[in-house]
């Protein structure tokens, strides 16, 4: 082991005076239009909903209700949710809820279309380094050192790591493809064919968490607002007065507030992902150690990239792409987005560099 210096993180994606006060005649009934905020702490991550209508403030409530929710449903920590339920089955078929059934699909079609980059069943490698218990440790004591997994033992894990162990059928036994339309009349099993796998919906969960907000918020009339997930921001149409929301990208490594560039967008979703937001380094060669993992050698992916920012229509999408992107480093990450429609990106370089797909 290796005695390395602890370094903070931030969220890596913030908004720029969303709470500012509106201009007075700006648009009509400007004191139903004045921004209320709600913060809480959800997913391991802060979590702050605001909208821009204090007449319907109770709906901040019932969104935390939701996220409450969720988490029972989807933390891989939570001894009473399913997904600690379906870890912890001896590979017996695991009953499960719609909406888990729903997410799980969702990361089985991002794991197959990323090529097993992206794998829901990297958790035994997560705990193996234990990022985040690691920096706790590293607060509370000046003298830890650090562990690092050698490569025998992450091999050994790595055994256990194959998407392809999960399977998802309906009442009848049927195995339900991973781009099969679920229906809620249906009842669905999770079960994992190795026994030692485990898995994390963590890629994916918040992006499709703040998807089924906003739409809760739509249903409830909510015209404007904004969606902070930690690294996931999802846009409810525009301001009030008809501009845009002011996005600002985090400086990977920066002080918090400090950021690298903006973009001006409504109605959509803003969602990052990089080596600064769980992370040690090691003292003597400024290696970094953070919390997105090669799935063909269980160490933190390195390839020059400090963060990727995906914007396109679903934060799921966005939550899947800016890991994704991530991993396939600039190069090949800056192709694959080009390709796709709807979708923008910006990377940032080891060296600050700020490279956006929608520029050539």
């Amino acid at each position: 082991m290796r005695f390395v210096k602890n370094v903070r993180f931030f969220v890596s994606v913030l908004i720029l005076a969303v709470c500012s006060a509106l201009c007075v005649g700006s648009c009509a009934g400007v004191s139903d239009a004045s921004p209320v905020s709600q913060t809480g702490f959800a997913f391991d991550t802060v979590v702050t909903i605001t909208i821009y209508n204090k007449d319907k403030s109770d709906v901040l409530d019932a969104c935390f209700d939701l996220c409450e929710q969720y988490e029972a449903l989807f933390s891989a920590t939570r001894a009473d949710s399913e997904i600690w339920e379906i870890n912890n089955s001896n590979g017996m078929p695991v009953l499960v809820s719609f909406e888990t059934a729903s997410l799980i699909q969702s990361a089985l079609l991002w794991c197959e279309k990323s090529n097993g980059s992206l794998d829901l069943t990297m958790l035994p490698i997560a705990e193996e380094w234990c990022i985040s218990e690691q920096m706790t440790r590293m607060s509370e004591n000046s003298n830890y050192e650090y562990y690092i997994p050698d490569a025998s033992r992450l091999n050994a894990l790595l055994e256990h790591v194959n998407y392809k162990n999960v399977v998802i059928s309906d009442e009848n036994g049927n195995v339900t493809a991973y781009d099969e339309e679920l229906s809620d009349a249906h009842s669905y099993r999770v079960q994992l064919l190795d026994t030692e796998a485990a898995i994390d919906l963590g890629f994916i969960a918040k992006g499709y968490i703040a998807d089924k907000l906003k739409e809760f918020m739509l249903s409830q009339g909510i015209e404007s607002g904004v969606i902070s997930l930690g690294g996931n921001i999802l846009l409810i149409r525009e301001k009030p007065d008809h501009s845009p929301f002011n996005i600002g990208i985090q400086k990977p490594f920066g002080n918090a507030g400090e950021v690298i560039t903006t973009v001006q967008k409504t109605d959509t979703s803003v969602v990052s992902s990089g080596c600064y937001e769980r992370y040690f380094s090691d003292s003597a060669d400024g290696r970094i150690y953070h919390h997105i993992f090669d799935t063909t050698t269980g160490e933190p992916v390195w390839n020059g990239l400090y963060g990727v920012t995906v914007i396109c229509d679903s934060s799921l999408q966005g939550d899947a792409l800016s890991t994704y992107c991530y991993i396939l480093g600039l190069d090949e990450g800056l192709q694959f987005i080009r390709s796709l429609e709807g979708v923008e990106a910006v990377f940032v370089t080891e060296n600050y560099e700020v490279i956006c797909s929608f520029e050539e």
